[in-house]
């Protein structure tokens, strides 16, 4: 299982590369936080194992519908591509949505399987 300090890391290294303005770096990091956060969350909620990489884990929670709507927006933002920064919904803060998701995955109640 994922630990909170694993977490704390890949957030740390997310908010050191977008101070030094690299925001692509910053948001693979910001990814990773959530997945793991996400991953540890379901092993402590779920009866089923499941895995998957960065974007899986992204892409589910903007799927789960018993998840608030901000939620699932910062997914949606956070899982958009470099590409299509100009178009909506690319995040300028994937720290910010990484931290919103998290906190909520910390507190939040189960997702119904």
């Amino acid at each position: 299982m994922p630990t909170s300090s694993q977490i704390d890391q890949e957030l740390a290294a997310a908010e050191t590369a977008f101070k030094n303005n690299n925001a692509g770096k910053a948001r693979v990091c910001a990814r990773r936080a959530v997945a793991r956060a996400h991953a540890a969350w379901l092993e402590r909620h779920s009866d089923r194992p499941w895995s998957g990489d960065a974007m899986a884990h992204l892409r589910r929670i903007q799927q789960d519908a018993s998840l608030p709507l901000s939620i699932r927006e910062a997914a949606e933002r956070l899982s958009t591509a470099v590409t299509q920064q100009h178009a909506t919904p690319f995040t300028i803060d994937p720290v910010g949505d990484a931290k919103l998701i998290i906190a909520h995955l910390s507190a939040g109640p189960p997702v119904a399987n």
